[in-house]
């Protein structure tokens, strides 16, 4: 009888964590990293325009797409929950600055080139789906870009990007970690050395 008890809330178990990931729509969330690239490539990668007019539509586009508050927080890691409200609003506002100029340097090296989706992979985190592509380059594989998706209330957001299997948002956490974890300063220092890098990024414009 407990076997049987214990096979029965397995299976609910299991339904509730299949329904969890059914959750997301595997195309929309295609179909909203498609537009997205789309977007990119057509609209601010291969115009024929200023970089100071690339870089606001950049900026708007990423911060439209990205789910940096999200990210941020995963970023900081413990030291969030440490941090004060001030100390979080400090390092949000510089680390999206930070993101969206990095990030939009990254999207140049796709320049004439074109995003080939190979459709989703599911996620263990609830509510979130991998968009899986590659983008064939003048030399050697086609490169491996894979888009971690988040959906909340039917809305999408990108949470990460792996390039060639490097996490994006794992690399900055485990940065950031270390940094703080040798600095005295803690948190208050790690938001002065990113102002410091999006300073100097801005600068060599």
């Amino acid at each position: 009888m407990k076997l049987k008890l214990f096979a029965f809330m397995l299976a609910i178990a299991a339904a509730f964590s299949f329904n969890a990931n059914a959750q997301v729509d595997a195309t929309a969330a295609e179909k909203f990293i498609k537009d997205t690239t789309a977007k990119g490539i057509e609209q601010i990668i291969n115009a024929n325009i200023p970089q100071a007019e690339k870089d606001k539509r950049f900026y708007d586009l990423l911060n439209g797409a990205l789910d940096l508050d999200f990210i941020g927080q995963f970023v900081l890691g413990r030291n969030w929950r440490t941090a004060t409200p001030e100390q979080r609003k400090e390092f949000i506002a510089v680390y999206r600055d930070l993101n969206i100029a990095t990030w939009s340097k990254r999207f140049n090296e796709f320049k004439g080139k074109d995003f080939v989706f190979k459709g989703t992979t599911p996620s263990s985190s609830k509510g979130q789906i991998f968009v899986d592509s590659v983008v064939p380059m003048d030399q050697g594989e086609p490169a491996k870009v894979v888009w971690r998706v988040r959906e909340k209330n039917g809305n999408y957001k990108i949470v990460d990007i792996i390039i060639e299997g490097v996490s994006l948002a794992q690399s900055a956490r485990s940065e950031y970690t270390a940094f703080i974890k040798n600095n005295p300063g803690g948190v208050d220092a790690l938001i002065a050395d990113l102002q410091a890098k999006l300073k100097a990024q801005k600068s060599t414009k």
